[in-house]
């Protein structure tokens, strides 16, 4: 339920967020209640969704000395059930409106999400309003759930990227509640009980204390109007005094993370004034600039000294953090990279900032601002950010003060805050890895915990009906479809909720089968040349002109262009010139080629690529194309010429798509892709991309070493003869969605989480192509916990083709998945991949309505005999990453 702090390298996560303005005040509603809970409505007519986001100002600052994980424990309690609604209720009512509801707990803040059909926001309001005034915070529910938590604990503590931060916090942040985040730890969890959770919950929880957001296509008065029916009743509270957070001065540190992946991270961390500072909307403008692709923090990447780097903010509610971030391929020397990234941090605190790249920052705000209004869920999160942690009356307001800001302003913080001397460094670095080892144990054996019964949940009345609606909604998508004489096949959906317009890519390819042999590895080195520009325009030129447009783009074979709708002629033109005529430079290719090969050589022994490796071994035959692996040496083989003719045999319009969303109009839009991709051509015919069908493969146990982990990550998997255009895979998927793929209430989650605590989380997915299907389950577990939890799953999938499922669990599944039509179309990037996605797979682009029929249809029976035909419960594969399962 809490995101991990710092995905990867290239995704330097808990960055500042950037305004994002309300499409206009007078879709923006606010209100404080006679209680005082602040409600913020804001209307976006995308989709027909809404998102509410629960704000408690209430986070790991306040949990008890000791225990710092208390907040995040409630978090978790609050879905165990309040009174007048039982954990199970809640559960299936989650799963009835769509599965999209979860939580986060920060640092001065815990929200809880929900993003729902606008029908039903009042079933959502009503979960918040009954969670607001109590949580059950039962002993028998926390001693069940303390199991769950432990293994988020433990999951966490297997990241080297979480470790890595962690590490960073408590050196930066020392004697203060910063010091840790609301993870908490296992044992503060074995002293915490439910009756401290149900004090904190009793003490802080109150509507004087909260901020509600809800965003999406609502009217804004009915909305209000419901909230003071269900919230307005409750009580305020006096709450308690809020610690204090006195930072004392950093004292410079250095430390090493051990991973075994096949890249290291360097990070340079300095302590910054918090979102609420008058300095900070400088700080912003100042991560925008040392991250320009322009500047010299990224020029690294050019020079072969690091493969990826930038910088980034971390805002925290008093306080926050900075840091340069850079990666490097295994065998690389972090010191001297950390030698070169601080020397570019001096210079900028000597010299100040280009007042080019100032102003490039400031468009950049400007761009994503508008950006960031083309999804619902997005704009709740932005607008419950400005307002609890920055401490601002709108989104707007962090925009505007990021336009005041001056070149002037940037130096100043630079000077101030880029304070090396007192800097903490924290380098992950890679190690090796063991080998893949035949396990043992396999899926038979004893083991003590009853598998839960998955049954029927009578829902309160407010929510019953919600469950009893099983129409087919309809989709709010009309995309204009044509084909360019090229082949190229263009989908353009007008939308006017942003003042913007998203092009999205994508050429259909596989590696695997296109790749020559003994060239493995040369789509990863075209790939990383695509950044170098165009044949017109290097690679500082084409970011200038990106720049200047406020643009975002990305060439490859998926590839796009985001800009504000005044600019997308000129953004497109950009798009189309990186894909169509990429510079390729040789000196660049020198550089990444070495970079490539050595970073294969160290992927090729990371336990995350041998876990993928092993079990691909494992379900296809020895010649399958999906073996087919970069080594070192085939990489370091690859030619200018060899370059070149992959992407002439790749890059072609007959297998690609283009999907334009926004503030465009159809023929103008068309007219433009003629303009600037009516000349793409292809010669020959078509590559291969279909991968063969492969025979059942047989039951296997592997195991990979992984020392960084205290946890195994764990897949179960076998292969399908299916196809996706086999009418076995709608009721294949109705029945995933009752073992697995469909929320908290699945049989598994119910099972391996909520009964057992054997996991943290787990899900099913049956990944169906054109020519062949694999089924997934994944979960992680404490190594004693591997065999006995791969049990329980196999005994699961007996059961679904032994037992008809339930009418209850049926119907419930069933609306879930019915849900996922307006859900999938609240968010200009998730429309767009759906589209291309349902291209890839040859799919009509209005499929999703087709399954939902199909799924209506659809009875136990079915579901039950297709588990028959399709499923192996006994020939299932185990490949475990991590200590060695007991």
């Amino acid at each position: 339920m809490r995101p991990l702090v710092i995905a990867s390298l290239a995704l330097a996560a808990a960055a500042a967020p950037v305004a994002a303005p309300a499409a206009d005040q007078s879709e923006v509603l606010r209100a404080t209640l006679e209680n005082g809970l602040r409600v913020i409505v804001v209307r976006n007519s995308l989709a027909p969704v809404v998102t509410t986001s629960v704000n408690y100002l209430v986070g790991s600052d306040e949990a008890p000395v000791g225990f710092p994980g208390t907040a995040h424990a409630e978090e978790h309690m609050m879905f165990r059930g309040s009174p007048g609604l039982t954990a199970d209720q809640l559960a299936d009512i989650g799963s009835v409106l769509g599965g999209d509801f979860n939580a986060d707990t920060r640092e001065g803040l815990t929200q809880y999400l929900f993003t729902v059909p606008a029908e039903d926001l009042d079933v959502a309001l009503h979960i918040e309003a009954l969670r607001m005034r109590a949580a059950l915070n039962t002993a028998q529910e926390w001693s069940q759930e303390r199991g769950a938590i432990e293994q988020e604990v433990a999951q966490d503590l297997s990241e080297p990227d979480y470790v890595l931060y962690s590490k960073l916090r408590a050196r930066l942040f020392a004697g203060t509640p910063y010091a840790h985040d609301a993870l908490g730890t296992r044992p503060s969890f074995e002293k915490t009980t439910a009756a401290m959770l149900k004090s904190f919950h009793e003490a802080w929880y109150a509507p004087n204390n909260a901020i509600l957001v809800i965003a999406g296509d609502v009217d804004p008065q009915g909305a209000l109007a419901a909230v003071k029916s269900l919230f307005g009743d409750i009580r305020p509270k006096k709450l308690p005094p809020r610690p204090a957070v006195h930072p004392r001065t950093v004292a410079p540190a250095s430390f090493t993370v051990d991973t075994d992946r096949p890249s290291g991270t360097l990070m340079v961390a300095l302590r910054t004034p918090g979102p609420r500072s008058d300095d900070f909307a400088a700080l912003e403008v100042l991560a925008d600039v040392l991250s320009n692709r322009r500047f010299d923090l990224y020029g690294l990447v050019p020079q072969g000294k690091a493969i990826a780097a930038e910088f980034a903010l971390d805002p925290l509610p008093a306080a926050g953090l900075a840091y340069a971030i850079a990666s490097f391929t295994a065998g690389s020397d972090p010191h001297a990279l950390e030698s070169e990234v601080r020397a570019i941090l001096a210079r900028v605190a000597r010299q100040g900032v280009p007042a080019e790249l100032v102003e490039a920052a400031k468009l950049e705000e400007r761009s994503d601002a508008q950006l960031q209004r083309n999804s619902i869920s997005e704009l709740a999160a932005v607008w419950s950010d400005a307002v609890a942690i920055f401490g601002l009356d709108s989104p707007d307001d962090d925009l505007k003060r990021i336009e005041k800001v001056t070149v002037a302003d940037v130096n100043r913080v630079a000077r101030r805050y880029l304070d090396l001397d007192h800097a903490v460094t924290g380098v992950m670095l890679p190690r090796g890895s063991g080998r893949p080892v035949p396990g043992g144990g396999g899926f038979g054996g004893h083991e003590a915990i009853s598998l839960g019964e998955a049954h029927g949940t009578a829902l309160p009345p407010w929510a019953a009906k919600a469950l009893a609606r099983l129409e087919v909604p309809p989709s709010t998508l009309h995309p204009v479809v044509s084909t360019l004489p090229n082949g190229l096949t263009l989908i353009v959906q007008s939308e006017d909720v942003s003042d913007t317009v998203s092009v999205y890519g994508h050429i259909r390819n596989r590696p695997e089968t296109e790749e020559l042999a003994g060239q493995e590895g040369v789509s990863q080195v075209l790939e990383r040349l695509l950044p170098y520009g165009s044949e017109r325009l290097d690679r500082l030129a084409f970011q200038s002109a990106l720049d200047a447009i406020g643009a975002r783009e990305h060439a490859g074979t998926d590839f796009s262009v985001q800009s504000l709708a005044e600019h997308f002629d000129r953004a497109l033109e950009l798009l189309a010139d990186n894909e169509l005529h990429p510079a390729l430079p040789p000196a660049a290719l020198e550089v990444i080629r070495a970079q490539v090969a050595q970073g294969v050589a160290a992927r090729n022994v990371s336990p995350g690529f041998l876990t993928q490796h092993s079990l691909r071994a494992a379900l296809f035959p020895a010649d399958d194309p999906s073996l087919r692996m970069a080594t070192p040496e085939s990489v370091r083989s690859l030619t200018d010429a060899a370059v070149r003719a992959y992407f002439q045999k790749v890059f072609r319009p007959d297998l690609a798509t283009l999907v334009i969303i926004g503030k465009v109009e159809p023929a103008a839009a068309a007219a433009a892709v003629a303009h600037y991709l009516g000349a793409w051509g292809a010669s020959g015919a078509a590559p291969a991309i279909e991968l063969p069908s492969a025979p059942p493969n047989h039951a296997g146990v592997i195991a990979v070493p992984d020392a960084s982990r205290v946890q195994d990550r764990v897949v179960l998997a076998q292969n399908l003869a299916l196809t996706r255009a086999d009418p076995d895979y709608y009721p294949l998927e109705l029945g995933n969605a009752v073992l697995g793929g469909s929320f908290y209430s699945t049989r598994l989650s119910i099972d391996l989480r909520k009964n057992a605590g054997l996991v943290y989380g787990v899900q099913s997915v049956l990944q169906a192509g054109r020519t062949r299907s694999v089924y997934l389950v994944e979960y992680a577990s404490d190594p004693q916990n591997v065999t006995k939890a791969a049990a329980m799953v196999a005994r699961e999938l007996t059961t679904m083709q032994e037992t008809p499922v339930g009418a209850d669990e049926l119907t419930r599944v069933k609306a879930y998945l019915l849900r996922q039509i307006p859900l999938s179309e609240a968010g200009v990037g998730e429309i767009a991949h759906g589209m291309l996605g349902r291209r890839d797979l040859g799919l009509p682009l209005d499929e999703p309505s087709n399954a939902a029929r199909h799924y209506v249809e659809l009875d136990a029976a079915a579901v039950q005999a297709a588990f028959r035909k399709w499923l192996r419960p006994t020939e299932l594969v185990r490949v475990t990453e991590g200590p060695a399962p007991e």
